[in-house]
């Protein structure tokens, strides 16, 4: 799967989304989060600019350009070498949506039957939520993924678990057909969130032995 790499340590394939606000020393902990082996952050900041983006892009140490996944403001990746861009659900059903060359797509399915009809242009894709989110307010799962992900006929995109997911579901959820899992409510509503993160990266690397 290419999620991520890096020279300094092996990374896993956990996935970190930013917060949709602003977290105190938001910039620090990414920092920190990429020096500990996380392999993407998905920059999702829906209410910025394409200056707010610019700006919290090149706070980021230049060395960890490759792991962002960008949500909005695609036109930056060039100007950034970011070379990973992610496109809502919303997006992606835009007949008129125009996929750029030599770069690497994900995208957002809320159910196995989309997560099936994606094309081959995406690397992976999330689905979701599993499980009752921990960012968003009475955001439940509207049917058992596990089950539903018995139906999977998409072996080429890789399926990510997103929402709810922390370090007493992870192994749970990476035992029935998910490939992977996105952290966003565990990691940003933590008080410790390196160390929250540390902990479920333990589990999943437990998991891959």
């Amino acid at each position: 799967m290419s999620l991520g790499t890096s020279n300094k340590k092996h990374f896993t394939n956990m996935i970190v989304i930013t917060n949709p606000s602003a977290i105190a020393n938001e910039i620090g902990i990414i920092d920190s989060l990429f020096d500990e082996g996380l392999s993407l952050i998905h920059v999702r900041k829906p209410d910025f600019s394409e200056l707010e983006m610019a700006r919290f892009i090149h706070q980021i140490k230049l060395g960890y350009r490759s792991n962002l996944v960008l949500h909005s403001h695609h036109e930056l990746a060039e100007d950034f070498g970011i070379n990973r861009i992610h496109f809502s659900e919303k997006e992606r059903k835009n007949s008129f949506l125009i996929i750029p060359d030599q770069k690497i797509f994900s995208t957002s399915t809320h159910a196995v039957a989309d997560f099936n009809s994606l094309d081959n242009n995406f690397d992976y894709a999330f689905l979701s939520p599993v499980f009752t989110s921990i960012s968003k307010e009475n955001y439940h799962p509207k049917e058992n993924l596990f089950e539903a992900l018995k139906l999977r006929t998409n072996m080429k995109t890789k399926v990510i678990a997103l929402g709810g997911i922390d370090a007493e579901n992870i192994q749970k959820t990476l035992e029935n057909g998910f490939d992977d899992v996105a952290l966003l409510g565990s990691i940003w509503n933590n008080e410790n969130p390196i160390k929250q993160f540390k902990l479920c990266q333990k589990i999943v690397q437990l998991h891959s032995v």
